[in-house]
């Protein structure tokens, strides 16, 4: 894992946070080809249910670029995204090939847990890639100006789980970033996500949300 780069918390132009992981080298494919999306939705609060279906989603065997409007529901927002899961030859001599899937973002905002005392939590920009050789694969990911995220490290580490709290220090939600998951047995292929916020019962909401997400294996 590499780690580079810095953040400032509530700083709309603050140096990129960047996060990088590596799969190990493949032996057969358990995550697709190549996919992204912007983001995703799912959760309840006070009887209402909020879903916003995967935005942009892209395949390097199927459509490979795709975008997405602003959208806004009760209690989130994400602004316009664009997704791109393209391939390309890598070796012309032995066929092989590179894939690389990537979401881009920007402005999005949940404010679901400010009714029960949380802070408005804010991305302003934020990107997520996976890419895809004959050897192996890696994602990494960037987020730049996060607000109501209090106490984030100044590097922030993949996989790294920040609670957000409300005033009096009741955690509402996680929010893990550079969230990787792994087959086991790991084969080489590997999945990203930049920014998952699972709600706690003490929330009083139920669900979660995803911001850009990503998935690749090892090309042929």
């Amino acid at each position: 894992m590499k780690q580079n780069g810095a953040r400032r918390v509530g700083a709309v132009t603050a140096a990129l946070v960047l996060g990088l992981v590596t799969a190990a080298p493949p032996a057969s494919a358990a995550n697709p080809a190549g996919v992204a999306s912007v983001g995703s939705a799912e959760f309840t609060k006070a009887g209402t249910r909020v879903t916003v279906a995967p935005l942009a989603p892209c395949a390097v065997d199927g459509t490979t670029s795709n975008k997405s409007e602003a959208v806004s529901r009760t209690g989130v927002r994400f602004g316009a995204g664009t997704s791109s899961c393209t391939t390309a030859v890598a070796d012309p001599d032995n066929g092989t090939t590179t894939s690389t899937s990537e979401a881009v973002g920007a402005e999005f905002e949940l404010s679901a847990l400010m009714s029960a005392g949380g802070p408005r939590l804010r991305v302003a920009r934020w990107k997520v890639t996976c890419v895809g050789t004959v050897s192996g694969t890696s994602a990494g990911w960037a987020a730049d100006g996060l607000q109501g995220f209090a106490g984030l490290p100044e590097q922030i580490p993949t996989n790294y789980v920040h609670e957000v709290k409300s005033g009096d220090g009741t955690v509402l939600a996680t929010a893990t970033f550079g969230e990787t998951a792994n087959p086991d047995p790991n084969d080489g292929s590997i999945a990203m996500t930049m920014l998952h916020l699972r709600f706690t019962e003490a929330s009083t909401v139920t669900g979660d949300v995803v911001l850009g997400a990503t998935a690749c294996s090892p090309t042929p």
